[in-house]
């Protein structure tokens, strides 16, 4: 028996597995409460109203089964199985379902062989963490999903364009799902407690509006840990129980940070953490650094933005900055946390406080543009490296170095470069407005004292 007969041998069993019933058909059991009441109509899908909601073209296409290859994009429980379920189930349809993260190659040709046989207008394929496919596993899907033997519904918690190879996102429409609202968890929750058939209701436990918005707002926008956490605070109570605060505070110390240390979280994060600090915004700075900090972001990268912030946005404003974010990098490594946190809001309240300057960051840019874009200019005779040399090279009639020091606010007079340049542009912004006065005298005495030469 070849492997493909072996496998349609079992189809009845498969089919099982992979079809969408109705809470009738499925099995008492003690699987977890967010499975048991994973919706299986679309009108029981919570959130989404940007693409599900009244006026939007996917609730027709999925009830007529019009849906074509798709990506899902959206943290964790804001319901990408589910909708790849009810897809399936609102098309009369199949969903064969593979998990990036547990199958190999075979697998995922076994799962195509099953969506062939059943043909692509009665079967989707249900890639879950497609982004944990390889280049090589996802250029497997590539035919039949350009032919159209497989429907292909990718879900994903990455950025997909960073993920999915451009072949499949080029032929799959791509949508992003967000985190549930709040008052959406709250109204699950009560279903949740309420229904005697798939939820907690023969438990009997009761919970207040403040208690359910705790737990919501724990939750982070992630129905399923809102599931878990109702789940285990009623299964540990006596039947009848009412669910207190108390009960909340014991099972969910600490609320979730949806943070993901080398993602779009991380940087997006980051971002808005720099535009706060950019902006004058001190409350927002410490908002995202302390989100950070919670989701377990390494305090020297932080540090490290820090000093770079430092010099691109305060600049000469402010010089002290330099010097304080330096100071802040070395006591995150030598200090650490927690204590570390204080060195961080300290110096992250000073620069968002600062006046700003982005003089420096726009001067070396136009100085490596005029190095690219024009010739390069010879180091003046007056001003090259003479030790050793007793100045005998020095051009006819070209004047010797002038010693600053020795001159009115160390102002000579000497031309440091053959063709003059400005490329620092000081701006009026706290200290460097005093830097821009100085700047203006001294190029006005440059100016009397070339006048002087050429009487």
């Amino acid at each position: 028996m070849t492997r493909l007969d072996d496998f349609l041998s079992h189809m009845e069993e498969e089919e099982r597995e992979f079809s969408l019933e109705g809470p009738s058909k499925r099995p008492k059991s003690r699987r977890p409460l967010a499975e048991r009441l994973r919706p299986l109509k679309l009108d029981e899908v919570r959130g989404q109203e940007h693409i599900l909601g009244e006026g939007c073209l996917l609730p027709t296409l999925i009830r007529e089964n019009r849906v074509g290859n798709m990506i899902l994009a959206g943290p964790p429980g804001s319901g990408k199985t589910t909708l790849a379920s009810v897809i399936a189930a609102e098309g009369g349809c199949k969903l064969v379902k593979v998990n990036a993260v547990t199958s190999n190659v075979a697998d995922l040709r076994d799962a195509l062989k099953m969506v062939r046989y059943h043909g692509a207008e009665n079967c989707y394929l249900f890639v879950d963490e497609i982004h944990r496919f390889n280049k090589a596993q996802q250029d497997l899907l590539l035919p039949d999903v350009e032919s159209g033997e497989a429907r292909l519904i990718g879900a994903t918690t990455h950025n997909p364009r960073y993920y999915v190879i451009d072949p499949l996102l080029s032929r799959s429409q791509l949508f992003a799902l967000e985190p549930l609202p709040t008052h959406e968890i709250e109204e699950a929750l009560i279903q949740a407690l309420e229904d005697k058939d798939r939820g907690l209701g023969t438990r009997s436990c009761k919970a207040d509006k403040k208690v359910l918005e705790r737990v919501a707002l724990l939750a982070e926008g992630d129905l399923r840990r809102a599931y878990n956490f109702i789940e285990t605070i009623v299964e540990a109570l006596p039947e009848g129980s009412q669910v207190t605060e108390n009960e909340v505070a014991g099972f969910c110390r600490e609320r979730s940070i949806r943070y993901d240390r080398d993602e779009d979280e991380h940087y997006d994060t980051a971002s808005a953490f720099i535009k706060s600090m950019r902006g004058n915004d001190p409350d927002a700075a410490l908002y995202w650094l302390a989100k950070m900090l919670a989701g377990g972001e390494d305090p020297r990268f932080i540090a490290r933005r820090l000093v770079i912030f430092a010099s691109e946005d305060v600049g000469m404003a402010d010089s002290r900055a330099l010097l304080m974010a330096d100071a802040v990098f070395r006591a995150c490594e030598t200090i650490g946390l927690p204590e570390c946190e204080l060195n961080l809001a300290h110096v992250v309240i000073f620069l968002a406080t600062c006046p700003k300057s982005n003089s420096a960051t726009l001067a070396i840019g136009r100085a490596k543009r005029t190095l690219s874009e024009k010739p390069i200019q010879p180091v003046p005779s007056s001003i090259s490296d003479r030790h050793g040399r007793n100045n005998k090279h020095r051009p006819e009639g070209e004047e010797s170095y002038l010693y600053s020091h020795e001159f009115p606010e160390n102002v000579s007079g000497q031309q440091y470069l053959k063709d003059p340049l400005d490329l620092y542009l000081p701006k009026s912004a706290g200290a460097e407005a005093a830097v821009a006065e100085r700047l203006l005298r001294w190029k006005e005495m440059r100016s009397e004292i070339s006048s002087k030469k050429d009487d």
